[in-house]
């Protein structure tokens, strides 16, 4: 089969493989047929985390069943499924609690587990990581393609922009700041929208993601940096944010979000932490009582109501997949993220 395999940074190729076989008894071979390339991939892409030559791609993907092992029960051949960024046991006490990206068993798709940007891919835990969908996708209103493609984000980005917004606690009729218009950014506009907040200030720099945000749902949009957003918010808002989600990951978009909270806010960070020599306001923190929550998100526990708001109609994160590529052209999908052509690529196997 083929799969994507990292060399070095900027270094990506769509290689020949050995296809994946049954090992453990609660494994599935899936064959993949949707998946994407996340932004938190540009971080080995750029050379800024350490990756190994060798290691395999791709954390977000949907397929097919095509075979499984003599443990698995609640799953088939033939049975389309979607698979959360990390497997899980969904036994151990981690699992058990909803936070199954701390399962004790468990681990994240690549790297030197097979990943998502290939033709097939072994699961590990099938019953308790991957979700199967319903067989009648194309007589749910929609196009069975609009339809996969609106399912296919909730595997990481709208499971981690949704992840943001639960983490800094957004309520019905809140005000929320949304830093970062990255694809899990938009997801999050998406997500406080759908959580009842009646302003959504979304600070970004990307004129085409920041109309994608006001489709989503943002009601003001701040493209200035640094202290002049920080300023901009406090002023527009009468002292700050009620919650404030954070989407880059860079230490200076963690200030940011700190210095837009309102005192006693909760901001809700998610971006992979790439934070630097820089100071983090913990002065402001602590003086304002704000509060700091979040993480990796356990999107496993949030499939099963994303995916049927999703089903119903009632939400649709398609928009933010907005480059479609085959299998080998990967490595392009990449070099069009990293230089902003594109806000999340889509692949198609």
């Amino acid at each position: 089969m083929k799969a994507t395999i990292f060399y070095a940074p900027g270094d990506l190729r769509v290689e020949q493989v050995p296809d994946p076989k049954i090992l453990e008894p609660a494994d599935a071979i899936v064959r993949v047929t949707h998946a994407c390339i996340c932004g938190s991939d540009l971080w080995f892409y750029r050379g800024l985390t350490p990756f190994k030559p060798g290691w395999r791609l791709g954390h977000e993907f949907m397929g097919i069943v095509e075979e499984v092992g003599p443990e698995v029960r609640t799953l088939k051949k033939g049975d389309r499924v979607l698979a959360p960024f990390a497997f899980s046991d969904g036994a151990c006490e981690f699992c058990r609690k909803g936070l199954q990206t701390s399962c004790l068993r468990g681990g994240f798709w690549g790297m030197s587990n097979d990943g998502g940007q290939a033709e097939m891919v072994r699961s590990p835990f099938a019953d308790a990581t991957l979700v199967a969908l319903p067989g009648d996708l194309s007589q749910r209103g929609a196009s069975e393609s609009a339809l996969v493609k609106a399912i296919l984000p909730i595997t990481d980005v709208m499971g981690t922009g949704h992840h943001a917004a639960i983490s800094a606690r957004v309520g019905e009729g809140s005000t929320v700041a949304v830093v970062g218009d990255g694809a899990v950014g938009l997801c999050g506009v998406l997500a406080a929208k759908r959580l009842g907040a009646a302003r959504i200030i979304m600070l970004g720099h990307q004129r085409r993601r920041l109309d994608l945000a006001e489709s989503f749902g943002a009601t003001d949009i701040i493209t200035s940096r640094g202290e002049d957003a920080v300023s901009q918010v406090i002023k527009m808002t009468g002292g700050g944010a009620d919650s404030v989600l954070e989407c880059v990951g860079t230490s200076d978009a963690l200030n940011t979000a700190i210095g837009v909270c309102r005192p006693g806010c909760t901001v809700g960070y998610v971006g992979v932490p790439h934070y630097g020599d820089v100071n983090i306001k913990f002065e402001r923190m602590f003086r304002q009582n704000i509060n700091l929550n979040g993480g990796v998100a356990p999107v496993r526990a949030y499939i099963p109501a994303l995916l049927a708001d999703i089903l119903a109609g009632r939400l649709d994160p398609s928009p933010v997949l907005d480059l479609t590529l085959s299998l080998d052209e990967v490595p392009e999908g990449y070099k069009a993220m990293d230089t902003r052509k594109a806000i999340k690529a889509m692949v198609v196997i």
